[in-house]
């Protein structure tokens, strides 16, 4: 019995392929985008089976029925953008590949009557909220503002009256901000996190500029996203179908810097004037909880920074990823 993962050459997408082949999975991995060079490196011996095509067209996504006896599903493609002029120029392709795609997924799901489909959602479903606010659980309103937010919570609605209309096994899962192995610019990826800008700086031995370094986010270490996902995709049963995947931990700017200088000591740091903001402008949800996901299923993550952004540079420095 096969495990599909959708978009599993992409940066979380490659990630859980990886957790999920070496655990064992038989890994169907489907995403536009073949795999590469980096990708092969990343992967090592893992027994991974690509299968290139489009999940926004339905008969390549029927076929992998006709082609694979697919047990579970974790659906992580996903067009993502988080800036408003990409967001009004790619606004049809944001809405197709984020809910057609979905819709396209959990029919598969559907006909093959899989025991487990788990939708990779995001912490822009909650929409934004000023830095420091309370942690959000998931009883919390959903007010997301833009069309990547608010496409993936349509997604975990539709995911979850599919998940009831037809008997299925569903589950959808926020991710705080990713950062680690495989991160890079893609066509559905266009804007980089701290981490990857500042270790590549680094590496490269180029200076780094400080600037807003009171902001943060809920970051998390990409590897902790793939091993939570599993904990939920194998999970006897599941006393929730929307958990939260986080270290609950706000970082600002000004911890991830120090801690980037305290691995590359060599590496100047530039200080640019504090910017100006108006109206919303910087404003970001608070952090996740996870709370829910600790106590349904035992689940806590592995990485702290430190051992996170050492992983993260040994694995750029293994793999001469200097980009």
């Amino acid at each position: 019995m096969a495990t599909l993962v959708t978009g599993g050459t992409g940066f979380v997408g490659a990630n859980i392929v990886k957790e999920l082949a070496h655990d064992g999975h038989q890994v169907v991995s489907f995403d536009i985008n073949g795999p590469d060079n980096l990708l092969h490196h990343f992967l090592g011996d893992s027994p991974v089976t690509f299968v290139q095509g489009d999940i926004v067209d339905r008969a390549s996504v029927v076929r992998l029925g006709q082609e694979y006896q697919i047990d579970k599903i974790v659906h992580a493609a996903v067009y993502t953008v988080n800036r408003e002029a990409l967001e009004k120029e790619r606004s049809r392709d944001v809405v197709a590949i984020n809910l057609e795609g979905t819709a396209n997924l959990l029919e598969l799901a559907r006909t093959q009557q899989v025991s487990r489909f788990v939708y990779v959602s995001s912490g822009a479903a909650y929409g934004s909220a000023l830095s420091g606010d309370q942690t959000l659980n998931e009883g919390a309103s959903p007010e997301p503002e833009n069309l990547y937010g608010i496409t993936k919570f349509a997604s975990e609605m539709i995911t979850r009256r599919y998940g009831q209309l037809h008997g299925l096994s569903t589950a959808s899962v926020r991710l705080s901000t990713p950062y680690g192995p495989m991160e890079r610019v893609t066509g559905h990826r266009a804007v980089m996190s701290v981490f990857y800008d500042w270790t590549g700086r680094a590496m490269r031995g180029e200076s780094i500029t400080a600037e807003d370094m009171g902001e943060g986010r809920d970051y998390i270490y990409i590897s902790d996203i793939a091993d939570g996902l599993r904990t939920v995709l194998d999970a006897p049963s599941l006393p929730h179908d929307l958990y939260n995947l986080t270290t609950g931990i706000w970082l600002t700017f000004q911890q991830i810097l120090d801690a980037v200088i305290e691995l590359s000591p060599a590496t100047e740091v530039i200080t640019s004037s504090p910017t100006v903001k108006t109206g919303n402008e910087g404003y970001s949800r608070g952090p996740l909880s996870g709370h829910r996901l600790f106590d349904d299923l035992g689940w806590i993550p592995k990485y702290d920074l430190k051992l996170g952004l050492a992983d993260y540079i040994q694995w750029r420095q293994d793999s001469n990823f200097l980009d």
